[in-house]
């Protein structure tokens, strides 16, 4: 409001930031004043920051706009660079590409890039820690009980935005032993060779994040600060059986919304199914719904953004907001279809049209899979399935083959309710009742 407005104008007339560089003058300000709460939150005291800064410093860029951009762009820089869970760290050049146009359509000065560059690169950001914030690294929470809980990190993951939540009032899903390997970063590039190995884990799914622990003991001692570096956030993820993966059994591949992957061994095919619905189901609940990709003068696509907030929808809302997606999708892949490169067309267009075609396709699988879910929760039906599972994933693959639509119709198995879905009761049901998400969550393709 107004009032907050001037109250913030006010206090940041006590920072003078005369002759400083942007990254200097984000420092000092840093040091002085402890920046957390929710990503808007966040970025507003950023917006006064930038607001004072040009007042101190006119001419510098284009705009305060410009000036607020390239603010938060060193603040994901700096994420970026020092994050232990970073596997490829940006570059200068990558840097300097990713604010190209954004100074109010021209391009910031490569030399003021450079230098904000090296010196976060040299130096990382500091940030002040307000004694009573609950999010001062490495603090611990204490009940009226004086019961030691959980401890909250400053950040949560390579992105210093997004709210942090507290692990004491989230809701468990899942947890169990798992092996993790590290197959693509967040930015969509492979990951170094040295960071691909299976590693043991003790993972417990806590609303939309998958924290990964050391072992057993680390979580029941509270140590939630290390496990946030091994945190990954499922928000749009799609979970699905690695059919392609042969070196290892009962293996599942989880896709974020990022553009991470990851491979996770589990015991059994049972723990196999259970880890991939619960993982898949609570996506399909609590993701938010999608929002529009960015518009610019490039005719590149623009990925759509994936937001990492709950979502305000009920489950039958949520059920035809996916359904919804999913038809939206198929008549945009069929126009992109429709305008395929003709023969002697540039290399980098035609790869852009195959890129824009597998986003598309992946995308209509996810949601198709998360409206199958959706629906057979919404219609009483039992979501995990331990004797179907025993059926079409271990029977099968014991015999060397894979359960096809050729299925007798008459066979049918006695269905126990899972966990996420307390509200089911033991019903009998054929095997191709299923096959709609088996579809989903085993094929390679779309």
């Amino acid at each position: 409001n107004d009032f907050s407005n001037l109250v913030a104008e006010e206090y940041l007339k006590f920072f003078d930031f005369h002759g400083d560089t942007l990254d200097q003058a984000l420092r000092k300000f840093l040091l002085r004043f402890s920046l957390y709460g929710e990503t808007q939150e966040r970025e507003r005291v950023l917006a006064h920051f930038s607001h004072r800064f040009m007042e101190c410093n006119e001419g510098s860029f284009n705009s305060e706009d410009a000036c607020h951009t390239l603010t938060c762009a060193i603040m994901l820089l700096n994420s970026d660079l020092h994050s232990p869970n970073v596997g490829r760290r940006m570059t200068c050049q990558e840097f300097i590409d990713n604010l190209a146009d954004l100074n109010d359509g021209e391009d910031f000065s490569k030399e003021v890039l450079k230098a904000i560059y090296q010196s976060i690169k040299n130096e990382p950001l500091e940030w002040a820690v307000d004694e009573a914030s609950p999010e001062k690294e490495g603090s611990q929470l204490v009940d009226q009980s004086g019961q030691r809980q959980m401890t909250i990190p400053s950040s949560l993951g390579s992105n210093p935005f997004l709210e942090i939540p507290d692990p004491n009032k989230t809701t468990e899903y899942k947890k169990g032993y798992v092996m993790r390997k590290c197959c693509v970063d967040s930015d969509r590039r492979k990951t170094p060779f040295g960071k691909r190995g299976w590693k043991m884990m003790y993972a417990v799914l806590r609303d939309m994040i998958l924290y990964q622990y050391k072992d057993e003991h680390q979580l029941k001692r509270g140590h939630f600060v290390e496990s946030a570096h091994n945190a990954i956030r499922i928000h749009h993820a799609l979970a699905t059986k690695a059919t392609d993966y042969t070196k290892k059994q009962h293996v599942f591949r989880l896709q974020t919304a990022d553009g991470a992957e990851f491979l996770f061994q589990t015991g059994d095919s049972k723990e196999l199914q259970e880890w991939i619905d619960t993982i898949n189901l609570v996506a399909a609940s609590l993701s938010a719904p999608v929002l529009p990709g960015a518009v610019g003068s490039r005719t590149k696509f623009q990925r759509q953004l994936l937001p990492s907030s709950h979502t305000r929808l009920n489950l039958k809302e949520q059920l035809q907001s996916h359904e919804m997606k999913v038809k939206e999708l198929e008549q945009e892949l069929l126009s992109h279809r429709a305008t395929a490169p003709e023969k002697g067309t540039k290399s980098s267009i035609i790869q852009e049209y195959l890129d824009k075609e597998n986003y598309l396709e992946f995308e209509i699988k996810r949601f198709k899979t998360y409206f199958y879910l959706l629906q057979s929760k919404l219609m009483s039906l039992p979501v995990l399935e331990p004797s179907l599972v025993e059926t079409t994933i271990g029977e099968y693959e014991e015999m060397g083959a894979v359960p096809t639509m050729g299925v007798p119709h008459q066979t049918t198995v006695v269905v126990n309710v899972g966990q996420l879905a307390p509200s089911a009761r033991t019903v009998q049901r054929s095997l191709s009742d299923r096959y709609s998400y088996r579809a989903a969550i085993y094929q390679t393709d779309c």
